[in-house]
């Protein structure tokens, strides 16, 4: 079913970032970095995978991505949904069953017997094809993802995610050379914000987060 009402950007971030910290999905920790997949050492990490055990958080967020794809697309703008193996899936079907498209997923690489095939499910040639996932940092996996689809025949030139680390300067920018538009409901400043207002850890953890949000490359090796 359609989302019926369509809230503010800020209000949209603000519940989101409530609703991460709320579930316990973020973790700030200074003292014993996180490693990300760039191999960047990081005080913050994200868990988003989480939210399909709270039914009535996951139902919220589903209701905002949908509304904020509908309003930066269009409301027929898309032919398809999906989905990024594996954290993208659940997330693609809820977006779908409210946008009432059909939903696929594509893999991170062919499964290397049968049909040796990326994507699952029914794509065909001139889709326009929505790529759904939890999160993004660099965009990176995106890309990967969206040449899968381009390789269908279908065409994708949107994605939408959940959380964006919205920290690196060249994430949009790579993403659009690339032909794709990025839609996020939250980035790390709007949880970072929202863990200050609600108290929700100490303040010199989250000083040490904020240096790091300001300056990520130059925090690492420091």
């Amino acid at each position: 079913m359609l989302p019926a009402t369509f809230p503010d950007r800020a209000t949209t971030a603000r519940l989101t970032a409530r609703m991460l910290l709320d579930i316990q999905a973020v973790h700030f920790n200074a003292a014993e970095p996180f490693t990300l997949a760039s191999g960047l050492k990081a005080p913050t990490y994200i868990d988003c995978r989480k939210l399909i055990s709270f039914p009535r958080i996951r139902s919220t967020l589903m209701d905002f991505l949908a509304c904020r794809v509908l309003e930066d697309a269009g409301f027929e703008a898309f032919d398809n949904i999906a989905g990024g193996e594996t954290a993208g899936i659940p997330f693609a079907a809820l977006v779908a069953e409210r946008l009432g498209l059909p939903m696929t997923y594509v893999r991170k690489k062919p499964k290397g017997y049968g049909r040796n095939a990326r994507i699952e499910g029914a794509m065909t040639p001139g889709q326009r094809v929505l790529l759904v996932e939890d999160l993004t940092t660099d965009g990176g996996s995106k890309l990967s993802f969206v040449d899968a689809i381009r390789d269908t025949g279908a065409t994708c030139a949107h994605t939408a995610v959940i959380f964006y680390y919205g920290i690196f300067p060249e994430t949009e920018p790579r993403l659009a050379e690339h032909g794709v538009r990025l839609h996020a409901l939250c980035t790390w400043h709007d949880v970072l914000a929202e863990a200050r207002r609600g108290g929700d850890f100490d303040a010199a953890t989250l000083d040490a987060v904020e240096t790091f949000l300001n300056a990520p490359r130059d925090w690492s090796p420091a």
